[in-house]
């Protein structure tokens, strides 16, 4: 059973990598096969590998083997014999993976329209042409983005495609929710300057404006960005956030549990994983609507999703501001969310072998 994707690294264990990472493992498990993980970017971190099936109640396969074919040698190569499954992780590593291997071989985990990661060019032509294909098997994460794509000229999935809900176990979550130590509350923006769906410059501009108005106020609110390349940013001229970097899988979850409200906006129609890791973990979260993507109440109440211009986006962080601060400080209400793994998964795996 190979699992084929470009890092399994911490900078790259986001939460569509975990999931490829459980997937893979439970399906070699069924079938009673060795897992191969095989990455394309970076040599594969098996520390990271393993922390992310701890953290979600999973145990780790004793016979896991990891390859690095870098994608930039072009005398890389990986030994294939004719039982072998691939399980690939977007359309540029289904692409690589069918080079070589027959169609009937690939399963395909699809956790975003991809098509939406490119203006309309080359790339979006290759892509869309791949997501075409009636010869492999997809499995889609969410049942919002599987009707949105059978909606969008992708009709044949109903066909040749599985979907499911993602788990959050609450292992995963480390700790409990406590006021941080400078007596603040905290409020946690997904801030990804170089991901364009993540839309960091319209929620720059909103925390920039709710500060000057008031909805966020220093003395009571610690503003704390999570991302790569952020640049240094002072919000209504007097409140500098807290930067920190993308965190391993442990350290992730010990600083959700300890987040009040979450800011993370996804100009696509997948849900996203920081809203459901931060509802699972008992905040608040402001995230914004998109096509059919309007209400994630099937999720937690916890969730407030937004027309994404500024007006409603800051009415929008008023709420959750106000939810977070009238809330008792008692036992969380439970998350309508998924705790387990095996539970969720049980279907896609049951289809795929």
């Amino acid at each position: 059973m190979n699992l084929v994707t470009d890092s399994i690294n911490a900078g790259s264990l986001f939460g569509g990598v975990g999931t490829a990472i459980i997937l893979a493992t439970m399906l070699a498990s069924r079938r009673g096969a060795k897992l191969r993980v095989v990455t394309r970017t970076e040599a594969p971190d098996e520390q990271g590998f393993s922390q992310v099936l701890e953290c979600n109640g999973l145990t780790t396969p004793g016979n896991v083997e990891f390859v690095h074919l870098n994608v930039n040698d072009s005398k890389s190569q990986l030994d294939v014999c004719e039982g072998d499954r691939f399980l690939t992780t977007s359309w540029w590593t289904t692409a690589s993976v069918l080079g070589s291997v027959p169609a009937g071989r690939v399963d395909y985990l699809l956790q975003e329209d991809e098509r939406m990661f490119y203006p309309l060019g080359d790339d979006w032509l290759r892509c869309n042409e791949l997501l075409q294909r009636r010869d492999i098997r997809f499995v889609i994460n969410t049942e919002l983005l599987y009707r949105h794509l059978v909606d969008n000229g992708l009709a044949h999935l109903k066909d040749v495609a599985v979907w499911f809900e993602p788990a959050f176990p609450k292992q995963a979550i480390q700790g409990s929710m406590t006021t941080a130590s400078s007596g603040k509350r905290n409020l946690f923006f997904y801030a990804r300057p170089n991901n364009l769906r993540n839309l960091f410059y319209r929620g720059l501009e909103v925390l920039d404006r709710a500060v000057l108005e008031g909805i966020i106020d220093p003395r009571r609110w610690e503003v704390i960005f999570v991302g790569k390349d952020v640049p240094k940013v002072r919000l209504g001229e007097k409140l500098e956030p807290v930067v920190l970097p993308t965190m391993g899988w442990r350290d992730y979850g010990r600083f959700i549990s300890e987040v009040d409200v979450g800011l993370c906006l996804m100009c696509t129609p997948h849900p996203s994983y920081p809203p459901l890791d931060l509802a699972a973990a008992g905040a608040f979260v402001l995230t914004n609507k998109f096509g059919l993507k309007q209400d994630l109440r099937q999720y937690s109440d916890r969730i407030v999703c937004s027309e994404l211009d500024t007006v409603s986006l800051l009415e929008g962080l008023r709420t959750v501001i106000a939810m977070a601060e009238s809330e008792a400080p008692q036992p969380r209400e439970e998350a309508k969310v998924s705790r387990s793994w095996p539970s969720s998964l049980k279907a896609a795996v049951d289809h795929l072998t």
